[in-house]
C-alpha cells in the first residue's frame, strides 16, 4: 500500500520537472534562428559589477551634464557685455588673474583649473586679462610687489627707471602716441587658491608701505689687497715666506759690520749657507705648507658659499612688524582693486581618495560658485570689505572674535594643504604660507570686494529655469 501510494507523487514530480525543462527551453525561433543564445539573468557577480560601474558611469554623466547647463547659465548672464560697444581708442576691460601653483604641486594643475571654471565666463563677456604667475611660494608676493614699485616710479617715487628695466614702457608709450586709452570703468583682480590671496595681500602691504627702491647694502671695498685680505695674525701667506728667505740670506750675507773685506764676506756667506742650507729649507716648506693650506681651505668656503641654494627673489623690502611705522604712498589709490578669491580645492594624499571622488562626482558645485564670483567680477559690483567671525587661535578654547574679512577669506583651503607646506622653511625660502596674515588699517580701508547683487543672481535663476534668456537674445 505505501509503494502504491508514493508512486503517484513520484509521477507527479517527474511530470512537473519535464514541463519546466520544456518551458525554459523554448526560445524565441527568431532569435533562434539568426543565431542569439537564449536570455538570461547574469549571475551575482556580473550583477555585482554592473551595478557599481553603472552607477558610477551615470553619476560622472550627471555631474559633467549639470556641470555645463551651471556654467552656461553664468556664460549667459554677462554675455550681453560683449555686445557693449567701446571707442576705437578705447582699449577693453582688463582684469588681473593672480595663478600660484597650488601646495605640493605644479602650475599645470592651477592652469588647468583657471581654463576650466574661470576662463569660460570671462571669454563669454569678451574682457581681457593679464596673468600673475607663480611657480614657488613668494613669486606672486614678489610680482605683486615689484608692480605696484614700478607705477610708483613712473609717478615720480624713487628712482626714475628706463626702458632696459621696465619692458611695459615701450608698449604704453606707443599706445600714448596712438591715442589709446584704458577702460574708464573699474578693472578689478581675481585671486585663485587661498595660498594665493595670502602673498596677494603680502604684495600689496609691501608695495604700497614699503619704500619704492630696493634698500642699499653697505658698501665694501671691491678691492682689497690680497695679501692683507688673506693675512691673519700668528700665520704667514707665501709673500711673507718669499721676503723673510731673502731678508735672511741678504743680511748673513752683508755682515753686522759695513766695512768688510771680500774674502770675509764670501767666506761667511759660504759657511752660513753650507750649516744652515738644511734647516731654512725645512721652515720654508712647512710654512709653504701651512700656507697653500690655509689658501685652500679659503677657496673652498667660497666654493661652498657659492654652491649654497639662493633665493629666486629678493626678500621683502618690509615686514609686517614696520607696517605701522611706515608712511603710506602717496601713489596709492582711493579704491584697490576690486578683488575676489576664487576657490580651488585641491587635496592630495591615497588616504584622502573617499573625499577626492565625492569632490570629482560634485564638481558642478563648485563651477557654481566660481561662477558666481566671477560673474560678479564682471558685472562690477563691489562693496568694502567687512569685518566677520573666525575662531581665536590664540585661545585655547574656541572663542569667536571678529576679524577683517580679508584673512577669512577660502580660510578652509588651508586644512585640505599638503603636510609638508607646514613645515619650518630653510633659509632661502620664503614662507608666506604658514604665516599669519598681517594686515594694516590704511590697505584694508580701500580694499573692496566683487559681490553678485540680488537682482542678478534671481536673473540667474530664471536663466537655469529657462524662464529668461540672455539679454542681447531676448532683444533680438
Amino acid at each position: 500500500m505505501a509503494e502504491q501510494s508514493s508512486s503517484p507523487a513520484g509521477s507527479s514530480a517527474a511530470d512537473g520537472a519535464t514541463k519546466a525543462a520544456d518551458a525554459a527551453s523554448k526560445q524565441n525561433p527568431a532569435f533562434r534562428r539568426m543565431g542569439l543564445p537564449r536570455l538570461r539573468l547574469p549571475s551575482r557577480n556580473w550583477t555585482i559589477f554592473w551595478s557599481i560601474t553603472g552607477s558610477f558611469a551615470g553619476a560622472v554623466i550627471y555631474d559633467k551634464y549639470q556641470t555645463k547647463r551651471i556654467r552656461e547659465k553664468w556664460v549667459q548672464l554677462v554675455s550681453h557685455i560683449a555686445d557693449e560697444q567701446l571707442d576705437t581708442k578705447t582699449l577693453p576691460r582688463r582684469f588681473t588673474i593672480y595663478l600660484q601653483a597650488p601646495p605640493g604641486d605644479g602650475l599645470r594643475t592651477a592652469r588647468e583649473h583657471f581654463h576650466l571654471y574661470v576662463k569660460p565666463v570671462l571669454v563669454s563677456a569678451a574682457m581681457d586679462w593679464d596673468v600673475v604667475e607663480g611657480r614657488k611660494e613668494g613669486d606672486v608676493r614678489h610680482k605683486t610687489a615689484e608692480k605696484i614699485r614700478k607705477r610708483r616710479n613712473r609717478n615720480g617715487e624713487g628712482d626714475p627707471i628706463t626702458e632696459e628695466e621696465d619692458g611695459t614702457l615701450t608698449v604704453e608709450d606707443l599706445r600714448q602716441r596712438n591715442g589709446d586709452v584704458e577702460y574708464p570703468g573699474v578693472a578689478g583682480d581675481i585671486v585663485i587658491g587661498r595660498h594665493t590671496w595670502k602673498e596677494y595681500l603680502r604684495g600689496l602691504h609691501e608695495g604700497y608701505l614699503g619704500p619704492a627702491d630696493a634698500p642699499k647694502e653697505p658698501e665694501l671695498d671691491d678691492t682689497p689687497d690680497r695679501e692683507t685680505v688673506n693675512h691673519s695674525t700668528g700665520s704667514s701667506s707665501v709673500g711673507d715666506v718669499a721676503v723673510q728667505a731673502a731678508t735672511e740670506i741678504t743680511s748673513r750675507n752683508i755682515g753686522d759690520s759695513p766695512v768688510s773685506s771680500l774674502n770675509n764676506m764670501v767666506g761667511g756667506a759660504a759657511s752660513e749657507t753650507a750649516n744652515n742650507d738644511v734647516a731654512d729649507s725645512v721652515s720654508n716648506d712647512d710654512q709653504l705648507a701651512e700656507a697653500k693650506k690655509q689658501q685652500e681651505e679659503e677657496d673652498a668656503k667660497k666654493k661652498a658659499e657659492e654652491e649654497k641654494p639662493k633665493r629666486r627673489f629678493p626678500p621683502s623690502y618690509i615686514t609686517p612688524e614696520d607696517y605701522q611705522a611706515a608712511s603710506l604712498s602717496p601713489s596709492t589709490p582711493e579704491i584697490i582693486g576690486p578683488s575676489v578669491g576664487v576657490r580651488m580645492p585641491h587635496l592630495l594624499g591615497f588616504m584622502n581618495t573617499p573625499v577626492r571622488i565625492y569632490r570629482f562626482l560634485t564638481r558642478r558645485r563648485l563651477q557654481d560658485d566660481i561662477g558666481r564670483q566671477v560673474a560678479a567680477a564682471i558685472l562690477a559690483s563691489h562693496r568694502p570689505y567687512s569685518t566677520a567671525t573666525a575662531h581665536d587661535e590664540s585661545s585655547a578654547s574656541e572663542a569667536q572674535v571678529e576679524v577683517a574679512e580679508q584673512k577669512v577669506v577660502l580660510a578652509h583651503e588651508e586644512k585640505d594643504w599638503y603636510k609638508l607646506v607646514h613645515k619650518p622653511r630653510q633659509e632661502h625660502q620664503e614662507s608666506v604660507w604658514i604665516e599669519p596674515i598681517s594686515l594694516d588699517d590704511r590697505i584694508t580701508s580701500r580694499m573692496r570686494a566683487f559681490e553678485l547683487t540680488p537682482a542678478d543672481n534671481d536673473r540667474a535663476k530664471r536663466i537655469a529655469a529657462g524662464q529668461e534668456a540672455a539679454v542681447g537674445t531676448q532683444d533680438s
